[in-house]
Parts: C-alpha cells; structure tokens; sequence
C-alpha cells in the first residue's frame, strides 16, 4: 500500500511539472499567433488585390504574351511547394497538410515527374519518407516570416519555370480561417492567371466583381517589361501571404493543442489526486484497525 501511495505520488508530480511546461508553450503560441494573425491581416488586403491582378492579367492578354503565363506542355514535371512546420505539438497541422499535399500528388496523371520545395522541417521530412525527390528545403521562417526570406525561393521557381523545367508549380499551405480553423489549401501558382482557388479566403464577391471588371489594359512603355517586372513580384507576393497564413495557422493549432494538454493534465491530476486520497485513507484505516487489534489482544 505504501509503495502504490509513492508511485502515484511520483506520477502526480511528473504530470504538474508537464503541466507547467503545457501551460508555457501556450501561452508562447498564444503571443506567437497574436504578431501573426496582425501580420496576415495587415497583408490580406494587398495579396488579395495582387491575386485579383493575376487573374485579370490572365484574362486580358494573349497566354504567349508572357513565358508565366503560359502552361509548359513540353514540361515532364510538376512541381510542388510545401508550406508546414519545423516543429511538432501543433495537433494536426502538420498531418493534415501534408496529407492533402500527397492526395494532390497522387491526383497528377499525366506522367509528370514530381519535385518538391519544403519549407518546414516536418514537411521535408514526410515529402522524403513518401520517396518525392525534394530538390531544396527552408527551415526556420514560420517563426519570424519575412519577406526577404521568401525571396530566394520565388526566385528559384520563377527561374525554373521561364527555362521550362516544370510543367505547373502547385503551392500547398494552411489558410487561417481563425483561432479555432484552420484549412489546408492546394492551389496553382504557375502558369499565372489561371487560379483555381483564391489565396488569404478571398470571398466568391471579388470573383464576381472582377468578372464585371472592364478587361482593357494599356501597359507603359510595353507590355512585355511591365509583364517581366510585374509578374515575378506577385508570385514573391503570393509565396509570402501563403507562409504569412501557414504561421498564423501553426501557432494557433500549436495554442490549441497545449490547452488541450493542460486541459487534460488537470484532468488526470484531479483523477491521481483522489486516488492517491484513497490509498492514504485506506493505509490509515488499516493501521487503527491493527492497533486496535493489539490492544484487544493484551487486555
């Protein structure tokens, strides 16, 4: 009986100080998510606009007019950019991205070859387990998303797409929908202009305003400059609002996932607690018992 009071005693101790580290993560997340949720909303704004100019871009202008605007039939490969976590304790961020990044993957039948760019540790990882020849890896920029760290990474895709290497460049993220949501998102980056799905949860109302849009644009001093000075930087800036809304994402998930666990460590101290109540009673009822018994036993 004293042995079972030490054990519980012991793992009542191991679950508070687990608990305090919870609590810590937590509240870290929480003040990580804040910064980032304030970033994204600062930026949604000016992406959204940014994406409603690629579309009309795409509409306006003859497809041959620009190398990114044109699909690469000659291609015999796909490209993907994964956007996940260095880090784990996030609940099912992680999974839940790259699940859908592979599903997409499975989904590409056109006997393109596929090549990968994961930014995350996590995602680099799992992108190699599933034997997808991951070509570079970024880690470290969900923490302090920059936009000059999301440079060299536009510029390597923008590179490989003008020299026709890729046939698409697919972008895979999670979409901060709120503290609470969060929604994995595969959509087309290149060719420009086609887009199937609206980055930052740009609402089905910009699409419609956009299609009453007048589509007549006069480019100063020539289409093609404008279109070789332009389009790059708006993929720069979609990369950037796509890692933008997979750090606000993580560091809410991650928030959520250390409630969670603290939730829990109160529950299972609370449990451990009473039992451990219990085993002092009952050691406490056996010793009066037996020193009741030696008592009656001497008189």
């Amino acid at each position: 009986m004293a042995q079972n009071a030490k054990t519980v005693k012991r793992r009542i101790k191991s679950i508070a100080n687990t608990k305090k580290i919870t609590k810590a993560m937590e509240l870290v997340a929480a003040s990580k998510m804040r910064r980032a949720t304030q970033s994204v909303s600062a930026s949604r704004p000016f992406s959204q606009l940014s994406w409603s100019t690629i579309a009309a871009i795409g509409k306006a202008v003859q497809k041959s007019s620009h190398p990114l605007l044109e699909v690469n039939n000659q291609a015999n490969k796909t490209l993907f950019i994964l956007i996940a976590a260095d880090r784990g304790l996030a609940g099912g961020f992680n999974a839940n991205i790259i699940k859908a990044t592979l599903n997409s993957i499975k989904e590409i039948n056109d006997g393109t070859e596929i090549e990968a760019i994961a930014i995350g540790k996590r995602g680099g990882d799992a992108l190699s387990r599933n034997k997808i020849n991951v070509i570079a890896r970024f880690e470290n920029l969900s923490n302090k998303p920059t936009f000059e760290s999301i440079l060299p990474i536009g510029k390597m895709v923008v590179n490989e797409y003008l020299a026709k290497k890729y046939k698409r460049v697919i972008l895979c993220y999670t979409d901060f929908v709120s503290s609470l949501t969060q929604k994995p998102n595969v959509m087309e980056l290149l060719p420009l202009g086609t887009p199937n799905k609206e980055l930052g949860s740009v609402g089905k109302e910009h699409e419609e305003a956009e299609e009453q849009q007048a589509c007549e644009y006069l480019f100063e001093p020539n289409p093609q400059l404008v279109l070789d000075r332009m389009l790059p930087r708006l993929i720069e800036t979609m990369l950037y609002q796509a890692l933008l809304e997979s750090a606000a994402s993580e560091h809410s998930a991650r928030m959520l996932a250390m409630r969670n666990a603290t939730d829990s460590a109160n529950d299972m101290l609370k449990e451990l607690t009473f039992t451990y109540n219990r085993i002092r009673q009952a050691s406490i009822t056996q010793e009066i018992a037996e020193i009741s018994s030696g008592k009656a036993a001497i008189e």
